[in-house]
Parts: C-alpha cells; sequence; structure tokens
C-alpha cells in the first residue's frame, strides 16, 4: 500500500516514517516545507503525481494557545486543510485517516466522551479540528476515519514529556496544573493503530485512541520523573508543586476532563490500548537508547 504521509515532520509523522507494522506500507513523507495543504492547486498536483492509496492527515495547526491569537490560521490549517486533503484523495479514489484531537469536548463530562458525545470545543484550537472533521466527512464519508487522540507525545519534537525532562534538569522545584485529567498517548503505539486502520478498508467514521488510563498534568509529570530517574535520564531531587488552572493563566481554556472511551476502536481493531505508565516507560527507554 502507498501512503502519503502529510505533516511528516511532525512527532507522529516521524513515529509512522521509522515504525514498521502491518500492513506493510510504503510512506511518501510530505513535510510543511515540501507541501503545504492550505494550497489546493499544488496539493491535488502533488497527489495526481504519486496516486497513493491512503493519505495520512498528520498536518495540523497544534498550539492551542498561539489558535486563539490566530483563528484564521488554525481555521486554514486545521479545517480548509482538511477539506483540501479530502478533495485530493477523492481525485485518486483514496481513502484518508485524519487526526483530531480531545480537545473537540468542553470537559464537563465526568465519564470518558464516547464518539457519539456531543462535541462543543472551548476554544479556536477546538473549533478549528471539529471544523475539519466535519469537511472530512461531508466530502468522504465512506472513505475516512478520523483518529481523535489526546496529549501526544514521542522523542521526538516538542511535547510535554521532552519539555518536562529539560525543565527537571534545570531546576529544583518545578509548578504543574493538577485540574486538567486527560490520557496520555504515546505516538508511536499511536502510529500502529494508524497502519491497522490502514489495513481495515470497511472502518470510517470516528475512532477514539489513547493510552489506557488516565492522569492530571501533575500525575503525568511526576510519572516522568520518577521513570526518568529510574532509568539515568534524571539526576537528582525535584520538588513538583500541584497548581490549579486559574493559578497558571493561558491565552486558551482547557476542558478540566477529556478522557476519551475508546472501546469501539479496540472492538474494531481486536485490540487493546495499553496503559499509559508502560507506554511511558517504553518511550523513555527508547529515548535513553537514541541519546546513547
Amino acid at each position: 500500500m502507498k501512503a502519503l504521509v502529510l505533516g511528516a515532520e511532525g512527532q507522529l509523522g516521524r513515529e509512522l516514517l521509522s515504525s514498521g507494522g502491518v500492513p506493510p506500507m510504503e510512506c511518501i513523507p510530505a513535510g510543511r516545507g515540501e507541501l503545504d495543504i492550505t494550497d489546493l492547486g499544488a496539493l491535488l498536483d502533488f497527489v495526481q503525481a504519486r496516486q497513493p492509496q491512503l493519505l495520512i492527515n498528520c498536518a495540523a495547526f497544534t498550539s492551542v494557545d498561539d489558535a486563539e491569537l490566530n483563528p484564521d490560521l488554525a481555521l486554514a490549517v486545521n479545517a480548509t486543510g482538511a477539506g483540501n486533503v479530502a478533495k485530493a484523495a477523492a481525485q485518486v479514489g483514496a481513502r484518508v485517516i485524519h487526526i483530531s484531537t480531545d480537545y473537540v469536548f468542553d470537559g464537563s463530562a465526568q465519564t470518558p466522551y464516547s464518539t457519539e458525545a456531543e462535541a462543543r470545543p472551548l476554544g479556536a484550537y477546538g473549533h478549528s479540528k471539529l471544523a475539519g472533521e466535519m469537511r472530512l466527512q461531508s466530502l468522504l464519508p465512506l472513505d475516512s476515519v478520523v483518529v481523535r487522540t489526546a496529549r501526544l507525545y514521542s522523542r521526538f519534537g516538542h511535547n510535554f514529556v521532552n519539555t518536562m525532562l529539560r525543565l527537571m534538569r534545570e531546576r529544583e522545584e518545578l509548578a504543574v496544573v493538577s485540574d486538567q485529567v486527560g490520557s496520555p498517548t504515546w505516538a508511536r503505539g499511536l502510529a500502529q493503530v494508524i497502519r491497522a486502520l490502514a489495513g481495515a478498508p470497511e472502518i470510517h467514521g470516528i475512532c477514539h485512541w489513547t493510552d489506557r488510563g488516565q492522569c492530571s498534568w501533575y500525575q503525568f509529570a511526576a510519572e516522568i520523573h520518577r521513570l526518568g530517574r529510574e532509568l539515568g535520564l534524571l539526576q537528582g531531587e525535584l520538588v513538583l508543586h500541584p497548581v490549579g488552572s486559574a493559578d497558571y493563566p493561558q491565552a486558551a481554556t482547557r476542558p478540566a476532563y477529556s478522557v476519551l472511551d475508546c472501546r469501539r476502536s479496540e472492538q474494531l481493531l481486536q485490540r487493546s490500548a495499553l496503559p499509559w505508565q508502560r507506554q511511558l516507560r517504553a518511550m523513555l527507554q527508547d529515548l535513553s537508547e537514541h541519546a546513547g
């Protein structure tokens, strides 16, 4: 299978390109510098020339706070761009696997959000991602899968885990938000799920996938520190302080609870999500090995 990976320079794109799996795929990378998904003409020409059977859209405007300051740009990438990907796929008869987010929900629930739950985003980022989902599904209702995920991290690029490791090396004390709960997700595990979806053309609509379990950002940071010390990535003691969202003002309001119910995806793919603590350990071991 020939798959075009859009957003190939991001952490999920890099995991897709670097990790194997089933089914085997010939991945064609397209980074932001090579292909801008907001340019429909360029995208149509690129896809026509390469004739992929699948487009995996990892390209996105992902800075939640910057989206509040630049809502038009967020919409251009996350909504118009997603529609352009659908049009390009339709041109060559290809499927689309599109990555979305838990931030399409407002966080008012007390139990995990199902794929049928009403999406009510709080901010510009969530609104733009929801608009992208809707455009994709309206253009390719039977040939697209929207995969909502959350708190994605890997050894590549900028993410919470890498940021925490850096700050934990630089500081003796650190304050982390404790009243926002979600599910951390290793990008490599998500990449394997995407490969499984690639081999299941009968699946369409919305899927949820995160690692199993839930935690606050503070609990996530505490586990990063514990495992980081155990694996030799961190030295010395660190005092972690739990703080509320009100004590850590940001441009965008985050959902207080954005845990996704992944049972439908587990049933469709006949695979179980792994505990987030186990996946974090695997990622940190991978990071340690590549750091020498």
